[in-house]
C-alpha cells in the first residue's frame, strides 16, 4: 500500500473529507482555534466518523511543513488516479463522447504556488490534465495541495521526461499543440479551442523554452491592455482554459 501523504489547511482537507472521507487516517486540529469555520469543520469530520486529534500549531506546522496551515492537517491515503497519459487519452478516445481532449501543459513553472492555482483553475475549467517535464517544474507537495485547494487531489498531473516529445506523442493523437507567447500575431481570441487541444504555457518571465515552442502547431497571444507586458502563470492559465469552455459551451 502507498505511504499516506499529508494534506493541511480546510480547501484541501475539506475536499478529502466530501469527496472520500474514508481514506483519511486522522485529522490533527489547533486545540487553540475555536472559531466558527472550526467548528464546523469539525462537526464534519465528526459526522463522517474520522478520527481527529487535538494538538498545537507547532506540531502541525511540523506535519505540513509549512506555518500556512490554518489549524488544520490531516493524514490520507492516496488517491487512485489514471497512473500515465497514454492510458488517460486511451479512456478518452475509448469514450468517444463528451468534451474534446483538453490538457494544460506547463513549461518551467517551478513555483508550488503557481502549480497549485494552474491545477486549481485546470479542475475548474474542465481539463482533463495538466502536463510537465520532470526535469524543469514543481512536483506535488503539501503546498501545492493547499493553494490547489482539493484539485491536487482531482486532476491528473503528468511529469514527463521530454515535454517535445510527449507534445509529438499528441499530436499524433490529433491534439492542437497551441503555444501562448507575447510575440504571437494571432490572439487567443483567434483560436479555434473547440477541438482536441492543448495549451502550452511558460514560466512567468522566460516564457516557452524554445524546443518547446517549436514543437507547438501555432502561437497565440493574450491581449495586454495596460502597461504590465504579461500575467502570472496561472493568471494566463486561466484566461485560456475559461476561453476554451466558453468556445466549447
Amino acid at each position: 500500500m502507498p505511504s499516506p501523504k499529508v494534506l493541511f489547511g480546510f480547501h484541501a482537507v475539506g475536499v478529502r473529507l466530501k469527496t472520500a472521507p474514508q481514506s483519511i487516517i486522522e485529522i490533527y486540529h489547533e486545540a487553540t482555534r475555536r472559531d466558527a469555520r472550526m467548528r464546523q469543520f469539525l462537526e464534519r469530520a465528526r459526522a463522517a466518523g474520522v478520527r481527529l486529534i487535538e494538538t498545537d500549531g507547532l506540531r502541525i506546522a511540523k506535519l505540513a511543513g509549512n506555518h500556512g496551515h490554518q489549524g488544520v492537517a490531516a493524514r490520507v491515503q492516496p488517491m487512485a488516479q489514471v497512473t500515465s497519459l497514454d492510458e488517460l487519452l486511451e479512456d478518452l478516445e475509448a469514450a468517444g463522447t463528451g468534451p474534446a481532449p483538453l490538457l494544460l501543459v506547463l513549461d518551467g513553472v517551478t513555483d508550488p504556488h503557481n502549480l497549485g492555482a494552474c491545477l486549481r483553475v485546470a479542475d475548474g475549467a474542465g481539463a482533463h490534465a495538466v502536463i510537465a517535464p520532470k526535469d524543469h517544474a514543481a512536483g506535488l507537495n503539501a503546498t501545492v495541495a493547499k493553494v490547489a485547494s482539493g484539485a491536487a487531489e482531482t486532476m491528473p498531473y503528468f511529469m514527463v521526461t521530454n515535454l517535445a516529445r510527449t507534445l509529438g506523442e499528441l499530436q499524433e493523437r490529433s491534439i492542437w499543440c497551441l503555444g501562448a507567447s507575447d510575440d504571437a500575431s494571432k490572439t487567443l481570441y483567434q483560436a479555434d479551442l473547440r477541438g482536441p487541444v492543448a495549451l502550452v504555457l511558460g514560466a512567468e518571465g522566460g516564457g516557452l523554452r524554445q524546443l518547446t515552442r517549436k514543437t507547438c502547431d501555432e502561437l497565440v497571444r493574450i491581449p495586454m491592455q495596460g502597461a504590465v507586458e504579461s500575467l502570472n502563470v496561472s493568471v494566463a492559465s486561466g484566461v485560456c482554459l475559461y476561453e476554451a469552455l466558453r468556445q466549447r459551451s
